[in-house]
């Protein structure tokens, strides 16, 4: 009808925004955003709702920058708008972080019961799969989606939750009207009662409106008896003014969390929370507050065995429409919900996620395109993305293969995260997580360790090939190190050198009977007496460090310095020479005596 008037000249912001309402209710994206951005070509100024639907449609549609440039607009106007909360305009890799692939393999499955209607909200309780649809063809069509309207089905599941049998309408409510909604359900733990979701119908079996001639939705529970659903009641905190729906309960069945867009709530819909008391009383509904609700739409909440919460939501930076978030609110932790990102989520509305926490198998609906019907049903499987790192450790010097050196694996926090010996052929193989920054060192008695970077790909099972040789600190009668450096005129031990002479101490505590002497050399640069009492301190300061740490003194025979008289070049006094010819001739000895 809008589209009508448009064609006949009225392209007036009214019309035109509201025929953006009508394809985004549908969820029609595309045309959706076309007719909010006409709507924007005539006033700048819209009402901040169309505007932040317009935003969402970008997303759907997979126009980011577009949308974030006018996500600032929208934050300019709405400036205590909880939906720009982090939000920060010049951070715009927010939707490449929710695409990007994460370090689980995710794997996801149009289920095949799915029909050419509508399908949503499964809910696995005691081998049975349950579920929303509205495949019914005896019942009246719903205007709205021009499809039948919807029941609640039931199929055979195998404990894997990969495997579902056929499906059959779960008729448990005795419909005796074909223009009623019976949608999403709960089961407790006993499989004695369910919590569902049903269009407001009175006692005498007709619809109840409020004043606006709306009918809203109620919760309603039911008992198994007698292999049957029966004995329906109506919840005590339903009203006719507002709506009741998507039921969810918690590990202990002890909470029911619902949504309702009742007075006094922070959006257009939020989660609540109501306690079920022992007597089968209830409490008074609570609003989860502002660290779950937004000026948007929560919904379709779930809690899983370990206390996380699950819910949809279009009220958070998404990928567009309702996305599909985590919060550990439940556990006392306020920080904000996690996006669970693709593959998950999706430019389209993906809601109802239900999962096994002992399994990370389970359940979520989505209108994504590719499925069999309006929404549909995909099951996932989740599991950790891991690489390998292979490689062979060889003596450096020799170019031999070493076993039983311990390889060790430290991620970006410095823990080492595994560990590992090489076998007989020097070979280890490590198994590591995807996209992460990792350091592997390779350590043995009496050899210096050697360490090489990576970086893990979202290569699941990608074998990575990384090579590390130890270089051996004992050769023939010494233990051989790198330069032992002093700050000029000087005997104190450097921190560098301290790092080095570490080395030394390792090698005379892994070998408890080794006895070494320690030899300090200098250049000719300087004058020839200098030299030899310079080169006699830093020897017996090198020696006194290492007693530090805890060697006998009887451990070293001698620390002796011999000045420039033992010279290893022709660099003597009144030569030229390079630096690095000098430097050859700054060195310490440390001589095994004993082994």
């Amino acid at each position: 009808l809008y589209e009508k008037v448009v064609e006949k000249g009225d392209s007036s912001v009214y019309v035109l925004t509201r025929l953006g309402d009508c394809y985004y209710n549908n969820a029609n994206s595309e045309k959706a955003a076309f007719w909010y951005g006409e709507a924007l070509e005539k006033d700048k100024k819209i009402d901040a709702e169309y505007l932040y639907k317009y935003i969402q449609s970008l997303r759907s549609i997979g126009d980011y920058e577009k949308a974030n440039q006018w996500f600032a607009e929208f934050k300019a106007m709405q400036e205590g708008d909880s939906r720009v909360k982090g939000y920060d305009p010049d951070q715009v890799d927010y939707y490449s972080k929710l695409t990007a692939p994460s370090d689980m393999i995710v794997t996801v499955k149009n289920e095949e019961f799915n029909s050419q209607y509508s399908d949503f909200g499964a809910f696995v309780a005691d081998g049975k799969i349950y579920f929303a649809s509205a495949r019914n063809t005896n019942n009246k069509i719903y205007k709205w989606t021009n499809e039948p309207y919807l029941d609640l089905y039931v199929g055979d599941i195998n404990a894997d939750m990969d495997s579902i049998a056929g499906v059959d309408l779960l008729n448990f409510a005795k419909r005796q009207r074909a223009d009623v909604h019976i949608g999403t359900l709960c089961i407790t733990n006993d499989g004695a009662t369910m919590y569902f979701t049903r269009d407001n119908v009175s006692r005498g079996n007709r619809l109840d409106f409020d004043d606006d001639g709306t009918s809203h939705l109620k919760l309603y529970k039911a008992a198994f008896v007698d292999d049957a659903w029966g004995n329906i009641e109506e919840l005590p905190f339903n009203d006719t003014m507002y709506s009741n729906g998507n039921p969810a309960l918690s590990p202990d069945n002890k909470t029911l969390f619902f949504v309702s867009d009742r007075e006094g709530g922070y959006g257009q819909t939020d989660i609540y929370k109501v306690a079920i008391n022992d007597d089968g009383s209830y409490g008074e509904p609570e609003n989860l507050g502002p660290a779950v609700n937004t000026a948007g739409r929560e919904m379709f909440p779930f809690v899983s065995t370990d206390n996380t919460l699950f819910f949809s939501s279009d009220g958070y930076i998404n990928l567009g429409l309702l996305d599909i978030y985590s919060s550990n609110i439940l556990k006392g932790d306020n920080s904000d919900p996690v996006n669970l990102g693709a593959p998950y989520n999706s430019g389209y509305d993906d809601f109802a996620y239900m999962v096994d926490a002992d399994t990370n198998k389970g359940f979520f609906s989505s209108n994504r395109p590719g499925g069999k019907g309006n929404d549909d049903i995909y099951s996932f499987s989740a599991y950790p993305c891991k690489e390998l790192i292979q490689g062979t450790v060889r003596d450096l010097k020799t170019g031999g293969v070493l076993p039983l050196v311990t390889v060790r694996l430290i991620d970006e926090a410095g823990k080492v995260v595994n560990q590992v010996s090489t076998d007989a052929n020097g070979q280890y193989t490590l198994e590591v997580d995807c996209n992460g920054d990792f350091v592997v060192i390779a350590s043995k008695t009496d050899y210096r360790d050697d360490q090489k970077s990576i970086s893990t790909s979202s290569n699941n099972q990608k074998r990575n090939t990384l090579d590390l040789n130890l270089e051996p600190l004992i050769i023939e009668n010494q233990i051989v190190l790198n330069p032992i450096f002093f700050d000029f005129d000087k005997a104190n031990i450097r921190t560098d050198a301290q790092y080095e002479l570490e080395n030394i101490i390792d090698v005379m505590r892994n070998n408890p009977n080794m006895v070494i002497k320690i030899e300090a050399h200098t250049d000719s640069r300087g004058g020839d007496r200098y030299n030899m009492k310079l080169s006699d301190r830093r020897a017996k300061a090198t020696r006194d460090y290492i007693l530090s740490r805890g060697i006998d003194a009887d451990r070293i025979e001698s620390a002796i310095g011999y000045g420039e008289t033992q010279l290893l070049n022709k660099c003597s006094n009144g030569v030229k020479c390079s630096k690095e010819e000098h430097q050859l001739n700054r060195r310490s000895y440390f001589y095994i005596l004993k082994k």
